[in-house]
């Protein structure tokens, strides 16, 4: 690597004066400056980042931990992550925890052993134990939880209501007639996945339908072939089902696959309505009805605050923790009657 040294032995002037020529200090001439500059630029000087780190307590990184990097939902938070970084100018090391609670602790570790300025996580469904984001905390480290909490940890925090989400969905198929509701749920764990199927219930309390829980089933991929699975058992325990909620809209394009191949009508015979609007949502036959669960939105608010506490930090000021709760709304379309 070229270093200062080496330039400014190549022009025969201090390497003090090289270093003030390339940081543009006005005690240095224009002359002097675009001679450095070029000379720089002749050799493919690098700037040295770690001693800039060392020398201002930054790594300008931070790291990001999300359960899985396909999931549209996810591509969409990186998306509008990196939006804000780059603006700042940040490096945003991602990781994907495959929604394993021992690989999300490993990653954890490598972040706070790489000096990152801050963490953003979306957590994995297998976390049920928060030791490790505490230790992140307790070191001062700012963290910022997206999408998928735990309310128990104290710190600032970016989310959607999930549970009127769900309510909202549910409603709706009240709304057009449904009776009979089912509900493919995700994992225990997850606090989203709780609240998404709490909003389920509480819709069909309040419209006086009894809850069954024999039409709730519990999905632990979240996967197509998972919804193509349940949407035949459905069909074989309950065949006067006419109205679904289904988790995600991956399990749910699976379901409407599997109706379509059994030759059950959607919507005529069973109404199907999904949550996050990803793009297949629009393009399966027929196109579904989904919650819009606003990502890249998510992700540009959760930087915003990593930022600010990141800076706080910096000044030795008092972090204020902050909730963000981002509305969603109901994108109608032809897997549900009008």
């Amino acid at each position: 690597m070229v270093t200062l040294k080496q330039i400014a032995e190549e022009l025969g002037i201090s390497i003090t004066t090289v270093s003030k020529a390339l940081k543009e200090y006005p005690d240095v001439s224009k002359k002097t400056r675009k001679l450095v500059r070029e000379t720089a630029a002749m050799l493919n000087y690098k700037p040295n980042s770690f001693a800039v780190n060392l020398r201002t307590k930054e790594s300008k990184t931070i790291g990001l931990i999300i359960p899985e990097i396909v999931h549209h939902f996810f591509s969409s938070v990186i998306k509008g992550i990196i939006s804000q970084a780059e603006k700042k100018g940040y490096l945003v090391i991602t990781l994907q925890s495959n929604e394993s609670y021992e690989l999300e602790k490993k990653q954890i570790d490598l972040l706070i052993s790489k000096r990152v300025d801050g963490i953003l996580i979306s957590l994995a469904n297998g976390t049920a134990d928060y030791k490790h984001i505490s230790e992140v905390l307790n070191q001062e480290t700012p963290l910022v939880m997206f999408d998928k909490i735990a309310k128990v940890i104290k710190c600032s925090k970016v989310t959607i209501d999930d549970r009127k989400a769900a309510y909202k969905a549910t409603q709706y198929l009240i709304d057009i007639g449904c009776k009979r509701i089912a509900h493919f749920r995700g994992p225990l764990l997850p606090q989203n996945s709780i609240d998404r199927f709490l909003g389920y219930k509480q819709a069909l309390t309040d419209n006086n339908i009894i809850y069954d829980s024999s039409l709730v089933y519990l999905l632990n991929d979240m996967s197509f072939d998972e919804g193509k699975f349940y949407a035949n058992q459905l069909l074989k325990d309950h065949s006067d089902v006419d109205g679904i909620f289904i988790n995600t809209d991956l399990v749910a394009i699976g379901a409407i696959s599997e109706f379509n191949n059994q030759g059950i009508k959607v919507p005529e015979q069973i109404n199907v309505i999904g949550f996050s609007n990803w793009f297949m949502a629009s393009v399966i036959s027929p196109s579904l009805t989904t919650i819009n669960q606003p990502g890249f939105e998510m992700g540009k608010n959760a930087f915003k605050l990593l930022y600010k506490e990141i800076k706080d930090k910096k000044k030795k000021k008092v972090i204020n923790y902050k909730n963000i709760v981002l509305e969603t709304d109901l994108i109608i379309r032809e897997s549900t009657k009008s």
